[in-house]
């Protein structure tokens, strides 16, 4: 027999305060977003009502159809649980003391506070009580004695809502948590897409788009990492939304583990996205009076597009995310050594690129894998891994030495010969997570690594995963990298991590390993803050917020390939900032595709991301290369302040366009930079029109210092540039006058 829901305040006018409650009918509201949930009388659950544009109202839902087999198939659940009829995936699933699944969660009360509580051991969102306003709705189950708190956060200004989930047990018996989304929410029936960023090594963050269908579907990550594979970041749709129109719901977790992404269309239309932990890799047991609390999932409602949404998270990610002083500052042009010594050096080799490279420009000059490693050398990648001393045969007297001798290098900049040059500075690379089974660690501690009872050790790049669930392992790491970082003059620190992980000696100890990742990343950036650090895992392993929030930047792609950048650039680009884009010129051919292209094309693709670089040897630079890199370097510095703190303008895109286009404008308006390239050239056929975006139709602006045109005519009518070959390119800066 079908029932009516009770009225929950019809008509009821809603304040567009950031939250609102009106007895059980709850409010977020944020510039240009609603989120609005009640709590049924009857039942005690807690039921979405809207989540999209603004509404001032709250009025009664139409009659819900109902089946004959669940008895909650046509209620929007916002906290779904097992074993109330609800046959659609839940939020959570927690294994009782009497070993069955059944929960029953229902209101008990709820808090708004002003600001937002950090979250225990984990990353997350922050702001203070001008910025962010906080609800948080107590459930409890009477039969379990289980307590669950969800956190609502809304970001009044970026239309973002930030949740996560605190499961307490406060029964006399222990639990077990195997599955707790951070966000989970029902929308009403209508057409959906999903979007996403999938890929592999060397071809991550590929833009992919498809169908809502009735049923389960969705993404995720087995890896332990939020890994190459899929991007822990899910968009919702509708089919005739583009980058500059219509709705879009994007969804991010704060977390670098292993996650999973659903998106369940019911039987009767419904679509329900969760977000959250694996629930393959949890099962996390709960004593009395223990608590788990979920990472935090970000969701940002907009109805002016994909680009839109980017744009929020970017702004949201840089002011109310990442932590580092270097979050809003211009990047040192940077030369690794990887790419162009790999493991084959010594000090004097090195000494002789820093020297070459300061010639060209570079203020930075990172030592990459290779330097490290007294009993067990690291001369190849089959040993040294854990030994953090430098290698004696390579330098004798340390890494002072060379630090000093780079720092005391002059860096030329060509075009200002008598400026006053500043000096080289010294970075290095490190993987702490990981261990090489040749090194004094693992002859000391094997029980430090990830395993699993009997069963083989599996090597991948010959090395194993340090166990970070351990506290004796995190304080190792937190020691050695402290060690490295006072024995010298270093300024900038690549982290890598370079496999996934294969065994683990229990579900939970994913999870726990993350915590303990956490905790040794906060303790080194609290105590290091002038360094910049950058996140790496084999390039855009780990690309995900949980990892920005302690380092402003990561390393987008082994993939130099500046064709292939474009594509995973602008992918990447879809939720996180340029800001945070590790972007360098590699020399040619590739190694991973053979394909060569100019120089300035490769430089040109680079300067879109925050740390503009170069991955090669300056002494086997082409002539005409080594003529031109001076020029394209200081262009980079140039512009790299509206890259880092501007905001992003994807007017065309790779694959869909052979001629990619990006706008980056100062948020103050008063400056801009563009992007332009060409793929391949057409014979005989005319280049298209380019219409910018961003800019103030009133105002008028200068094209390179040349030409003046309103913002208008930027917009509406646009311009065309003739561009000549394949991988052809131009940078174009915009000044209001």
């Amino acid at each position: 027999m079908t029932k009516s829901l009770p009225n929950h305040g019809s008509h009821a006018v809603l304040k567009l305060e950031p939250v609102v409650v009106d007895k059980k009918s709850f409010a977020l509201n944020g510039k240009d977003v609603s989120y609005h949930f009640h709590i049924d009388e009857a039942t005690g659950d807690i039921v979405s009502d809207h989540f999209g544009g603004h509404v001032t109202e709250v009025y009664e839902e139409e009659l819900y159809p109902r089946g004959g087999w669940s008895t909650q198939e046509h209620i929007r659940r916002e906290f779904p649980d097992l074993g109330c009829g609800d046959f659609r995936s839940p939020a959570v699933r927690i294994t009782q003391a009497a070993g069955h699944t059944v929960s029953a969660f229902k209101y008990v009360s709820h808090e708004v506070t002003t600001g937002k509580p950090e979250l225990p051991g984990l990353p997350a969102t922050f702001g203070n009580k001008d910025e962010v306003t906080t609800l948080v709705v107590r459930l409890y189950d009477s039969i379990s004695s289980v307590q669950v708190d969800l956190h609502y956060s809304i970001f009044t200004n970026h239309n973002a809502i930030a949740r996560s989930a605190t499961v307490k047990n406060s029964s006399d018996q222990s639990i077990t948590v195997e599955k707790l989304a951070s966000f989970s929410t029902d929308l009403p029936f209508d057409e959906y897409e999903i979007l996403q960023l999938s890929g592999e090594w060397v071809r991550e963050c590929k833009r992919t788009r498809r169908k809502v269908d009735y049923g389960t579907q969705g993404f995720g990550s087995n890896a332990g990492y939020s890994s190459h594979y899929n991007n822990p970041f899910l968009g919702l749709v509708r089919p005739s939304t583009t980058e500059n129109h219509g709705d879009v719901w994007g969804f991010s977790l704060i977390y670098t583990g292993s996650f999973s992404a659903e998106v369940e269309q019911s039987a009767q239309g419904y679509t329900r996205v969760l977000m959250g932990m694996n629930p393959n890799q949890l099962s996390w047991q709960l004593k009395p009076g223990e608590s788990l609390t979920s990472p935090e999932c970000v969701s940002i409602y907009t109805s002016a597009g994909i680009g839109d949404m980017s744009r929020k998270f970017h702004r949201l990610f840089r002011q109310h995310l990442i932590t580092s002083r270097f979050v809003d500052k211009p990047r040192p042009v940077l030369l690794n050594s990887w790419e162009g010594l790999f493991f084959d050096f010594d000090e004097a080799t090195i000494y002789s690129m820093a020297q070459e490279s300061a010639k060209l420009g570079i203020k930075l000059f990172v030592l990459d894998d290779g330097w490290f490693g007294v009993k067990y050398p690291r001369v190849n990648d089959h040993a040294g891994l854990g030994d953090w001393k430098p290698n004696p045969a390579r330098f004798p007297h340390g890494l002072k030495s060379i630090a000093d001798k780079v720092r005391g290098l002059k860096v030329m900049q060509p075009s200002k010969p008598h400026h006053q040059s500043e000096t080289m500075q010294f970075g290095v690379w490190l993987e702490p997570e990981m261990v090489n089974p040749n090194s004094e660690l693992y002859e000391e501690h094997p029980d430090w690594v990830l395993f699993a009872g009997d069963y083989p050790r599996t090597e991948a790049r010959q090395q194993l995963v340090l166990n970070l669930a351990l506290p004796a392992v995190q304080d190792f790491i937190i020691d050695s990298v402290s060690d490295v970082l006072r024995s010298a003059p270093i300024t900038y620190i690549k982290w890598d991590n370079n496999r996934g992980i294969h065994e683990s000696p229990s579900p939970s100890t994913y999870h726990a390993y993350m915590l303990g990742l956490y905790r040794v990343l906060k303790e080194l950036t609290r105590r290091f803050p002038d360094v910049l650090w950058e996140g790496c895992a084999s390039g855009g392993g780990r690309f995900d917020p949980g990892i920005l929030h302690y380092f402003p930047q990561s390393w987008t792609s082994d993939n130099t390939d500046a064709l292939d950048r474009l594509q995973i650039q602008f992918g990447t680009s879809l939720v996180y900032p340029a800001s945070a884009m590790g972007c360098h010129v590699g020399a040619v051919p590739y190694p991973t595709t053979g394909r060569s292209t100019p120089v300035r094309f490769r430089a040109h693709v680079a300067m879109m991301g925050g740390s503009f670089g170069l991955e090669l040897d300056p002494a086997h630079l082409p002539a005409e290369e080594r003529a031109e890199l001076p020029e394209l370097i200081e262009l980079a510095e140039r512009v790299n302040p509206i890259v880092v703190r501007g905001d992003m303008w994807r007017l065309r895109l790779p694959g869909e366009s052979n001629f990619p286009a990006v706008l980056f404008v100062s948020q103050d308006g008063s400056e801009g930079v563009l992007f332009l390239f060409q793929v391949r050239t057409v014979p005989v056929h005319n280049f298209p029109r380019l219409y910018l975006q961003g800019l103030d139709p009133a105002s008028r602006y200068r094209l390179d210092g040349e030409k003046v045109y309103s913002g208008a005519t930027l917009m509406n009518r646009g311009f065309r540039h003739n561009f000549h070959g394949d991988y052809d390119s131009k940078v174009i800066l915009l000044d209001r006058v």
